[in-house]
């Protein structure tokens, strides 16, 4: 049951919406996920309250952070420590993808500057590639 609120200190959807740069739609998603619940007016028309700006606010942040809307309507609504451990295992999801995008950034690099003409003929460029198929080969230094 949500709680009675003086519609003078509400502001519409389009309102709302443009005040964090989002389409209407997407506020209207967000409640179908369970996301926002949003006042009525007696005609039926969503009003938001502040409180309602700083919940956007926290789904941007998770969104930003990576988190799907399903995790994120699971994470605002669970206790501290079923959170603090969800959080913990996003993290660590995240921190996966750090280490497989330096990865990445590391070989762009190596292959801007590598002196060979043809990058089938850089050495480690072929020892990553054997890494990569399941052989063991250390880096070879170029």
């Amino acid at each position: 049951m949500r709680v009675q609120v003086d519609l003078k200190s509400t502001v519409a959807i389009g309102d709302l919406a443009a005040r964090f740069g989002l389409a209407t739609h997407v506020l209207r998603h967000w409640e179908e996920m369970g996301l926002l619940r949003p006042t009525r007016t007696g005609a039926g028309r969503r009003r938001y309250t502040e409180a309602d700006a700083e919940r956007i606010g926290a789904i941007l942040l998770a969104k930003e952070a990576g988190l799907g809307l399903a995790d994120i309507r699971e994470l605002l609504g669970a206790p501290g420590p079923a959170r603090r451990a969800a959080l913990r295992a996003h993290r660590d999801a995240v921190d996966a993808r750090i280490r497989a995008l330096t990865t990445a950034r590391d070989a762009l690099d190596h292959g801007s500057r590598c002196p060979a003409d043809d990058l089938t003929q850089c050495p480690n460029f072929a020892a990553a590639v054997r890494r990569r198929a399941g052989g063991e080969s250390p880096p070879a230094t170029a």
